[in-house]
């Protein structure tokens, strides 16, 4: 299966073939892999995620799936790459992993059916859909700091092609240690649903991103964590978590808080009421 990436290279933004242990340009520069600086494989005008669709996750939460998937939207300003640092701002501690398969839209599509979407379809690369769960509270319609904030976006090493998504193998390590285990079969919508559905009203562009869910076990991750999410068939996103260099202003806006959600959605449901009540903002 062909694999493409996105490098800096003298200082420009070039896009790279995998041979062997070397990655090379159309214009015959190679590079080492392990020295390359890597770009998100893609540069997409947006970044749409479905909220819920892995089987194990639902069954973690003891909910059930709504009978159509529902969607948030990540800016592009949260991108980050294979190798990139990912932020937790100062002041926020409940920053969790959900590592993804990334699907990437290949020529604009609009309004067509789940049986034609393998034709919009470029390839797909390795996510994780970082949430900064301390902003839940107020951002939980939208998701757009809990999703959205700076580096929350990695996807990588590379796009591709050619990869059959059915019955491939999920895992997310945290320094070495799987955390979570999953496979794309335990999904309830598979990925030319996903770009259907949201291609009746939004058109598609080529390089835009679908994220296609997590399974069980997010959880929350600490300044000097490195983070790794290993699809089969499309490689391994590797990732370190930072303190952000500066506080969240604390003279504006709403402030991170730790009520019950957002303990109970950091841990995966596993909190002192599990079972007994709904948690409470």
């Amino acid at each position: 299966m062909p694999e493409y990436r996105r490098i800096l290279l003298d200082g420009a933004a070039v896009q790279v073939t995998v041979e062997g242990d070397e990655l090379v340009a159309a214009d015959g520069r190679r590079v080492k892999t392990e020295d390359a600086h890597h770009l998100p494989p893609v540069v997409p005008s947006k970044v749409i995620a479905v909220h819920l669709n892995h089987r194990s996750r639902v069954e973690e939460f003891q909910i059930g799936l709504p009978d159509t998937p529902t969607y948030f939207h990540k800016p592009t300003s949260a991108l980050n790459s294979h190798e990139g640092a990912i932020v937790r701002p100062e002041g926020c501690k409940w920053l969790n992993y959900e590592g993804e398969v990334a699907i990437v839209i290949g020529k604009t599509a609009r309004n067509i059916s789940p049986a034609e979407a393998g034709e919009y379809i470029a390839g797909y690369t390795v996510a994780n859909d970082y949430g900064l769960h301390d902003f839940r509270d107020t951002d939980a319609g939208s998701m757009l700091r809990v999703k959205g904030s700076d580096t929350l976006c990695p996807l990588g090493p590379g796009l591709v092609t050619d990869w059959d998504f059915h019955g491939k193998r999920l895992r997310t390590y945290v320094n070495g240690e799987v955390v979570q285990d999953g496979s794309t079969d335990e999904m309830k919508w598979d990925m030319h649903y996903l770009v259907a559905d949201i291609a009746r009203t939004i058109t598609l562009y080529p390089g835009d991103v679908l994220l296609s869910g997590t399974p069980a076990n997010s959880r929350p991750v600490q300044p000097g964590d490195v983070v790794e999410v290993e699809v089969e068939g499309l490689g391994r996103l590797t990732n370190h978590i930072v303190t952000g260099p500066t506080p969240v202003r604390t003279d504006v806006g709403a402030q991170p808080t730790e009520s019950e959600e957002v303990l109970s959605t950091a841990l995966g449901g596993d909190w002192e009421f599990r079972g007994i009540r709904p948690p409470k903002r």
